[in-house]
This record gives C-alpha cells, structure tokens and sequence, in this order.
C-alpha cells in the first residue's frame, strides 16, 4: 500500500486551532486560541467566528442538532447548528478543559482536566481536588459520571460502540471505564510518555496526549511525547504505543509502537486512524527530524506517508469517505501577531490518495 497526501489548501484562523470538528457537507468547525468557534465552508477563504468562549477555546464537537465546544475556564457550551446560537452552558470543571470528545452515537460528551501541583518531595502530581474526567449527557446536558484520575489528564477517547471511555495522563496511565455501568474495567501505566526535567526546570514533562480505540475496539493507541532532560524544548521522542487492554485477555499488554529508525523528537499531539482502517495518523511538532505528520501502515506499524507540515499540529480529522484529511494547528508566531495583527492559526486541507502496490 501506498498513501501520499497532496496539499489543497491553506485556511489561516486568528490565533492557534486546538480542536477541529468536519460536518457531512465538508464544512469545517476550530476552536482556536483567542477563544473563537469558527466555521469555514468548503469553497471559502474565510472563516466566521460562530461562538465564542472568554478563554481559549480547546474542544469543539458536532452532536446532532448541537455544538458543544468547551474552553480553559472549564465551560462547556451547547449552541445550535443552525444558528448558532447558545442554549446550554455548563462549569464543567475548575480547571481547564485539556481535551473533550463526542462519543459516535452522539449520546455522551467528555471532557477531561486536572492542573500539576506537586504532591510529594519526588515531584510526583498530587491528588486531584476535581474528578478529572466528566461524562455529560449530549441532548440534556445533565451529567452522566465522573471519574477519578491523577492530573492532569490530557486526553480523551469513545471507543468506536460508544461503550468505553479511556484517558490518559501527564504520567503515562491509561484509565478504561464501561460506560454502561461506570466501572474501571482496565488500567495501566507506561514510562515512555513522560520524563524528569533536569535542565532549566525540575519536574515531570511530556505524557499522553492524544489516544484511540483501534477501529475493531481490541487495541488502544497512544501518543505523546517520550523522556526529555529539558521540560521546556519539547524534544523527546515522536512516539506512540498500542496496547491491548481488555480484561477477559488479562493485564493490559504492549502490541507494537514506532519504531526508532523512523522517528525524530518532538512533541505528537495527534493520533486519528483512516476510514479504511488500514493505516492511521500521528501529527504534533517535530524539534528534530524529517517529519511531523506521519502515516502508519495499522498491521506492520511503517511509516507509508511522511512530511513536515511546518506548523505545530494540534488536531486532525479525515472525511467520511477518508479522501480528504484536515490538520489543525499554528506557525509560529512573529512579533506582529503578539501585538495582535497577522493570523497564525491554520487548518490544512489534504487530499488522501491511496495507491495499491501494482501501481
């Protein structure tokens, strides 16, 4: 198999796009930075702001009739699809809301949080003083579980039947619940995610930040940035770990993860698997090698497809058919845009060809 993606578009937002959602008619909804929802169609250059937060706006999802869309002030904010306009806002957490996720019934909504403060003389996390995880009712709002988990917590995932939730954390756990009873059903930790500063800040650094149930649900993927010496380069490695984590087939068990002849450093802020299950997507930023957006063969765990972006990449999202791929993220930013002019956020727009080996 062989995979290229060819750029189609270039779309610049104000600020930074942490979070992309993509409807049926290809329009595409980011929540970005400066603390907008914005909304761009398939054939437009601009963006509209549709709804917007008072902190940077870090979740956006489509529910049905609704958009829910959550920020760094722990609001959760229900608007219609068509208008716009807000129906429901929820103080989902005291802290910020890292990463939320609709679940693909859109039945649930989860949205996961928790701030670093050191709990020991090992620098360890403390406790949370909040459930870390929340799991809301998408049509009612109403709150369906909470969850505990050692914060901060940074990611968030459905499994592909709705059933199961899981997240990860700055300290490499993974956390399963049965969202049919609200019971742990799997749990694990990997140290390869996170690392000990020991240059210019003393502390933990890294973790898991994206995660995602394999298309069959068997398997959980992870992703992040692995053990780094200096908290503040974001240089560790360009990793993700598959696992597999159901209880009738014991303790949770590492399957397969990069392999070190095809990987940089740097910071991986995005796992999302194709349509077609046969391959799947790591992005983020790279601080040293080739790449920083990357296509993995799913059954041999190769790299097919291979590019630098050349923006930090925040989020991803392919369309139904899997023939298109839309990045999220940010350039870096010049001395003009901090003084408020200039836009640095940016959605890539791909399309996804797909060739047999014969080819």
């Amino acid at each position: 198999m062989k995979v290229e993606l060819k750029k189609i578009r270039e779309i610049k937002f104000p600020s930074h796009c942490l979070s992309l959602a993509l409807d049926q008619d290809q329009r595409i909804y980011a929540s970005c930075l400066e603390g907008g929802v914005f909304i761009v169609g398939e054939n437009n250059k601009n963006p509209e702001k549709i709804i917007n937060h008072d902190n940077f706006s870090s979740g956006v999802s489509l529910c049905g009739d609704n958009i829910i869309s959550s920020d760094y002030d722990g609001i959760v904010k229900w608007s219609r699809v068509s208008n716009y306009k807000n129906i429901r806002q929820i103080k989902a957490h005291n802290f910020w809301s890292w990463q939320s996720a609709a679940s693909p019934d859109n039945k649930k909504f989860g949205s996961v949080t928790g701030q670093y403060l050191v709990g020991g003389y090992k620098y360890e996390p403390a406790k949370e003083k909040e459930p870390s995880v929340r799991v809301y009712d998408t049509v009612s709002g109403e709150p369906i579980y909470s969850f505990e988990h050692t914060p901060p917590v940074q990611s968030i995932t459905f499994s592909n039947d709705s059933r199961y939730l899981a997240a990860g954390n700055l300290m490499g756990e993974v956390r399963v619940w049965d969202l049919t009873n609200g019971e742990m059903v799997s749990k694990w930790r990997t140290d390869n995610f996170t690392g000990w500063g020991i240059i210019k800040g003393h502390y933990y650094t890294g973790g898991i930040f994206s995660i995602e149930f394999s298309p069959d649900d068997s398997s959980i993927y992870i992703a992040g940035m692995g053990s780094t010496r200096d908290p503040a380069a974001g240089n560790g490695k360009q990793l993700w770990e598959k696992y597999s984590w159901r209880p009738q087939e014991g303790a949770p068990k590492l399957l397969s993860s990069a392999l070190d002849s095809e990987i940089g450093q740097g910071l991986m802020e995005v796992i999302k698997f194709h349509p077609s299950k046969k391959f799947f997507l790591m992005a983020g930023r790279m601080f040293k090698g080739n790449w920083n957006t990357a296509l993995f063969d799913a059954n041999e765990g190769k790299i097919v497809c291979s590019q630098n972006s050349g923006m930090r990449c925040s989020d991803a999202v392919f369309n139904k058919d899997g023939t298109k791929l839309y990045i999220a993220g940010g350039k870096s930013q010049s001395k003009k845009i901090k003084e408020g002019s200039g836009s640095w956020g940016r959605v890539l727009e791909y399309e996804v060809l797909i060739k047999s080996d014969k080819s």
